[in-house]
């Protein structure tokens, strides 16, 4: 079978993703060379992306120019490691054969070659910082300023000038740590032991994550949410879209180079058999009729990659236990690998009682949805296959028992998942009808529906986005307001994801790949844009919200527009679908009613406080590198945190009661360790995927004020003589037969 007809085969029955998205360093003698195995995968996945790319056309070899300077800055993201030398030499050695060796041979030497200029940069900066700390330390009441982002920035023009750029940095960061309450003394040992662990963190990289690296380079010049999985990442990937793995159930870090329990997942094994506890030492790891292997001083992935295994195998832990008074005390523990079911991500409601205008407490239900996954292959113990649209209408189920009389569906910082699920979700809104229209290379238009016309829920309905909502998310919430189905609150527009992705397996077009015993990694690429209902996009422009809330997100470089590559906005014609845009006339009415209240109530003081601070700051470029200023501004910095404290309790004694609703097994709260890390930099890795929604934030002032609006609306059905145009508020029905 060609590659071509392999490739077909591959995207018939697609199964569409959305996108959910440091540097790593090593010492320099050591030498990476491209296998023939990845080889194979580098020429494959070029192929991959010359031929099933939805913006291939917009890619020549030309365009691998790009690639030299782009894989320099994932590697030095702050500019501040190479040399504008090292890109010129670069230049000259790689671009005009780059494209030549991905394509042709899958070679991808150059990536390891450009790392082993880089790991020397460091390892040499790493000594200068060493012994040039004390005397940079009596220089902290200069003038000086410094340019805390450099990501824009050119690289240093000479070996002199990033001297000079480094004794400034330096300077910040002693300054940072003896604002932080550390002796001068004490700043220096931290900043030291900083990159003692960059030069340490150099060592543990490996060969598969510089060509994850790269590769992952080459396929963002087609559009940012194009990337290569290695064999570990793609195995992770399916852990966070499935919400369940095959471990133990424990959340491990690194504290010097011992390997920690963070915190033991309720349900799991390492819960059920009681004997691994938090902060426990894990000191070797071992499997059924092997050697125990040492993991001091481990890599965190090549640990969680040995505890992780097959299903009802046992995995053997040599265990420093967190409560022996001698130090020195061992045990053994045995545990037998099973799947970890990944709840705290699962969709989770609560019913808030929300006063409305004559003062009764009117139960208005929640729904937070944190990503549109998919049911796990095996189904839940009892038979039960969870899905995101499975557990909402499960949830709608339940606050419809406990007589809800509104709903708002949170969205917010839900990044996407499976396009099918936000089909599916959208149909519990809606009797039937176009979903999301979806358009391939070709231009050939596909629309997808709901094609039942069962109602969960038919009530009053807000929709609450912000700037991380993305893609499945954005085309559930377009596809409402489309409807008239929801109004829409939050951000000034959502993120503007408007591409689908496939993710495909290198192993599925190359038979030699399928017949080796080898993991083998996965090109996810874009094959489609998709629009709404009515022919919008929602690419780079995402979905407007009907009413905007004050937001600290608008201020930040995180939408679609701001990612380098981003495929651009267009639109086709509407589909044929039952319905339209909420009455004018009635948003006004709801857009108004919220307007009076961000002008009265003192949470949105509160917020629009913060979020001018925040703005301040953001324009902020430049930090004094003089340590009396800095003090000044931190006084003042400190003063606002107070204000803004005091603020927030009073706020929080007004927080509207509520009663969660969870999926699953009823389950204790995660047991978790106490918190003593003092180092915020340390390397922390969940052998879980998962979210931790433990429960509502307290002022959370944009899920309070949607909570509201809804108020608004069924205030507005329930009283006929304030219905806008003699219409009932966002199709809701006084009584509920959905």
């Amino acid at each position: 079978m060609s590659f071509r007809s392999r490739l077909h085969r591959q995207l018939g029955p697609l199964v569409l993703f959305a996108l959910l998205a440091g540097p790593v360093f090593a010492i320099t003698d050591r030498t990476f060379t491209t296998s023939p195995t990845l080889a194979t995968e580098v020429r494959t996945m070029v192929q991959l992306l010359s031929q099933a790319h939805y913006n291939r056309d917009a890619i020549r070899s030309s365009s691998y120019a790009e690639v030299v300077t782009d894989y320099m800055a994932v590697l030095d993201g702050q500019h501040m490691f190479f040399l504008a030398s090292d890109l010129e030499a670069f230049d000259k050695r790689y671009n005009s054969s780059l494209y030549w060796n991905v394509s042709r041979l899958g070679n991808i030497d150059a990536a390891y070659e450009i790392f082993g200029v880089y790991e020397q940069r460091a390892e040499d900066r790493a000594n200068w910082i060493f012994a040039q700390i004390d005397s940079v330390a009596a220089e902290l009441n200069t003038n000086d300023l410094y340019q805390v982002d450099r990501s824009k920035a050119d690289w240093p023009a000479s070996a002199a000038a990033a001297d000079e750029l480094w004794r400034n940095r330096l300077k910040f960061e002693l300054i940072a740590e003896v604002l932080n309450k550390k002796t001068p003394e004490e700043a220096r040992l931290a900043v030291h032991k900083r990159y003692e662990r960059m030069l340490k963190n150099l060592g543990d990289i490996e060969g598969s994550d510089l060509a994850e690296l790269f590769l992952s380079t080459i396929a963002r010049l087609y559009d940012p949410h194009s990337t290569y999985f290695s064999a570990e990442t793609f195995e992770d990937f399916g852990i966070q879209m499935k919400l369940e793995l095959v471990g133990i159930g424990a959340l491990l870090g690194l504290e010097d180079d011992y390997c920690v329990v963070r915190e033991i997942i309720p349900g799991g094994p390492a819960d059920l058999g009681s004997q691994l506890k938090p902060n426990d030492r894990i000191l070797s790891v071992s499997q059924d009729g092997t050697e125990p292997i040492e993991i001091i001083g481990m890599k965190l992935r090549k640990i969680v990659d040995m505890i992780r295994g097959e299903k009802g195998t046992h995995v053997h832990l040599t265990v420093q236990p967190a409560d022996a008074p001698d130090p020195s005390t061992r045990k053994e523990i045995i545990i037998t690998r099973d799947v970890v079911k990944l709840n705290s991500a699962r969709a989770h409601a609560a019913i808030f009682q929300v006063p409305n205008k004559d003062g009764l407490n009117v139960p208005i239900g929640v729904i937070s949805l944190p990503s549109f996954y998919g049911p796990a292959e095996d189904g839940d113990t009892d038979g039960e296959k969870s899905s995101a649209s499975f557990d909402v209408a499960a949830l709608i189920d339940q606050l419809k028992a406990a007589g809800i009389e509104g709903l708002v569906l949170d969205l917010r910082r839900n990044g996407g998942g499976f396009l099918s699920e936000a089909i599916n979700v959208t149909g519990l809104f809606i009797k039937d009808g176009p979903v999301v229209q979806v358009k391939n290379y070709a231009g050939e238009i596909q629309v997808d529906a709901d094609e039942s016309d069962k109602l969960a829920y038919n009530g009053p309905l807000a929709v609450l986005v912000d700037k991380f909502s993305a893609s499945a998310s954005e085309i559930v919430t377009g596809a409402l307001q489309n409807y008239g189905r929801a109004i829409v609150v939050g951000d000034s527009s959502t993120h503007g994801k408007g591409s689908v992705q496939t993710v495909l397996e290198m192993k599925n077009f190359v038979p030699q790949l399928a017949r080796s015993p080898l993991k083998t990694g996965a090109t996810k690429l874009t094959i489609q844009k998709y629009y709404l209902p009515n022919g919008n996009s929602t690419q780079l422009k995402g979905v407007i919200p009907d009413i905007v809330l004050p937001s600290i997100e608008d201020y930040l470089p995180i939408g679609e527009g701001d990612l380098p590559h981003a495929l651009v906005w267009d639109e086709i014609p509407t589909s044929f679908f039952n319905g339209k845009p909420l009455d004018p006339e009635l948003v006004s009415y709801l857009k108004t009613a919220s307007q009076m209240r961000q002008e009265e109530l003192p949470e949105f003081t509160y917020l629009r406080k913060n979020v001018e601070r925040f703005k301040t700051r953001q324009q902020e470029k430049l930090v004094s590198l003089n340590l009396e200023h800095r003090r000044e501004q931190q006084s003042q910095d400190e003063s606002f945190r107070k204000e803004m404290k005091k603020l927030k309790n009073t706020l929080a004694a007004q927080d509207y009661p509520y009663r969660e609703f969870r999926l699953g097994p009823p389950q204790p709260e995660n047991i978790k360790a106490a918190p003593e890390k003092e180092d915020p930099s340390a390397d922390d890795e969940e052998e879980y995927l998962g979210t931790d929604n433990d429960a509502y934030a307290k002022v959370d002032v944009h899920l309070k004020e949607s909570l509201r609006v809804v108020s608004d609306a069924i205030s507005l059905a329930q009283n006929k003589q304030h219905w806008v145009s003699n219409r009932a508020p966002l199709t809701a029905a006084v009584d509920d037969k959905g």
